[in-house]
């Protein structure tokens, strides 16, 4: 079964192979010593059941979704709300971030309109924010997707946000197409 709208893959799919990609990335390892994950766009719940199911994820993952509405709908066909480690919060990511006083040890961004990422994703607040919440050795796995040379450029000013003293930077180009998976990794300071 797949979540779909017109023009985009929203939940199991591709978009779990595209998100499973960069999981594989940062590695088993990695995400065994993880505690905490953040899920900022949760749609149905397919990168929970990739990190339930592949990896083993048995410590807590918060997902933040706006629509409610795609929650049930996760919920009643995708059992979401049967993985007992996962906790979902409606809310408006950016606002999320910005008032969220945990700390995550990988941070998920996947938040779409259809095809189009949103403005904020990429303004320095949001990403500050972001950073803030992030602990030492921990990741930011950014799904994002370029279908023209502005959203492309776009993603290229994302990554200047993170300097190579503090961050080490990655981008798997052109998984399953049109999507780049940005994956960050900060250092411990």
């Amino acid at each position: 079964m797949l979540l779909n709208t017109e023009n985009t893959n929203y939940s199991f799919g591709s978009l779990q192979s595209i998100l499973k990609t960069g999981l594989l990335d940062i590695g088993a390892t990695e995400i065994s010593r993880m505690e905490s994950v953040l899920i900022l766009g949760v749609a149905g719940g397919s990168v929970v059941q990739t990190l339930v199911n592949d990896f083993s994820f048995s410590k807590n993952i918060t997902g933040v979704e706006l629509d409610s509405e795609i929650i049930h709908i996760a919920n009643s066909y995708f059992g979401l709300d049967k993985i007992p480690n996962f906790k979902c919060v409606i809310a408006d990511a950016e606002k999320f971030v910005q008032s969220d006083t945990s700390h995550y040890d990988l941070i998920i961004i996947d938040i779409f309109k259809d095809t189009e990422m949103p403005e904020f994703l990429f303004q320095d607040s949001f990403i500050s924010n972001s950073k803030q919440l992030l602990n030492n050795n921990g990741y930011i796995l950014f799904n994002t997707m370029h279908l023209n040379r502005n959203s492309k450029n776009t993603i290229e000013k994302y990554l200047t946000h993170f300097d190579s003293n503090s961050y080490s930077k990655k981008v798997l180009k052109n998984v399953e197409r049109y999507n780049d998976i940005i994956i960050i990794k900060r250092f411990k300071t």
